[in-house]
């Protein structure tokens, strides 16, 4: 017997996202109650330059309290296509347009209590070509060198879930870059 949805309502419905508790009934027949977090999808971006550089954005996180160093990422604008929200984004917050961008794979966040399914993306072919941040976002771009990039996260030294998931991705892409 699968889980039947008896109910939803919506708890909160925010800029980016939504909170709904659903009401269930599971396989032996009791019900529960569980709170989900409805996102309409995100792209994280592995911005790689000609010298082998990956770029990274270093800001303050309020949930945990510290700044942490991300690659790329953002929200995509309700029904947008995961490559113009890639392209879009790789701009807005390190000023470099992506000449090439190859999808790498797909996950979801945290599927135990949200929806958001995040597309990452392999951006080579990087030059010059800024847009306005977002007014909330304050961003300071950081190069790093692939190969210590790699070193960092199996150090812990990378602790945004989204970025070490998107070195895994990228890491059979990137063979001629860590010898």
């Amino acid at each position: 017997m699968p889980f039947e949805l008896i109910r939803s309502e919506i708890l909160v419905q925010g800029r980016a996202f939504k909170v709904k508790r659903d009401t269930l009934k599971m396989p032996d027949g009791r019900e529960t109650k569980l709170e989900i977090v409805e996102h309409g999808g995100s792209v994280v971006l592995f911005p790689l330059d000609k010298e082998g550089n990956l770029l990274f954005v270093r800001q303050y996180r309020s949930a945990v309290g510290k700044e942490l160093l991300e690659l790329p990422a953002g929200t995509r604008d309700e029904n947008e296509p995961f490559e113009e929200c890639a392209a879009r984004e790789i701009r807005e917050e390190t000023g470099m347009q992506a000449g090439k961008l190859q999808k790498i794979g797909e996950f979801y966040l945290v599927p135990g209590y949200s929806t958001e399914l995040m597309a990452a993306f392999l951006a080579t072919e990087l030059k010059e070509n800024p847009l306005q941040a977002d007014e909330d976002e304050f961003l300071q771009v950081e190069k790093v060198p692939l190969k210590k990039a790699m070193e960092m996260a199996e150090r812990g030294e990378i602790q945004d879930g989204k970025s070490l998931a998107a070195l895994l991705l990228a890491r059979s892409h990137l063979e001629k870059y860590l010898v």
